[in-house]
């Protein structure tokens, strides 16, 4: 399993929306793709302004491959629909560590 995860910088007031658009328009999206496995989103009482998606994938090859341009109208869709301004800080790959069992 592989774990994509996005922080993001959002006004705090903005945070739900943020989030609301992203389950509205992303999520369903990437969902129908083969190896999506799931999505958590993060938040922060002491930092209100990020907003984390931890997005876990079966392999790194199914993530990759979803073609770009399959995902550029999704893009589109997003970006029209978010009002304020946001900024992506932080874009990770993660492999999740599993050890022998004994």
């Amino acid at each position: 399993m592989v774990i994509e995860w996005l922080q993001f910088r959002v006004p705090p007031e903005q945070r739900e929306r943020f989030i609301q658009l992203d389950e509205e328009i992303w999520t369903p999206a990437i969902a129908k793709y083969p190896g999506y496995q799931g999505k958590a989103i993060w938040i922060s009482p002491t930092a209100p302004d990020e907003v984390a998606f931890v997005i876990h994938w079966a392999s790194r090859e199914q993530w990759f491959s979803i073609p770009a341009e399959e995902l550029a109208p999704t893009e589109a869709a997003f970006e029209a629909a978010v009002d304020f301004d946001y900024e992506l800080l932080l874009s990770r790959e993660y492999q999740v560590r599993r050890f022998p069992s004994s």
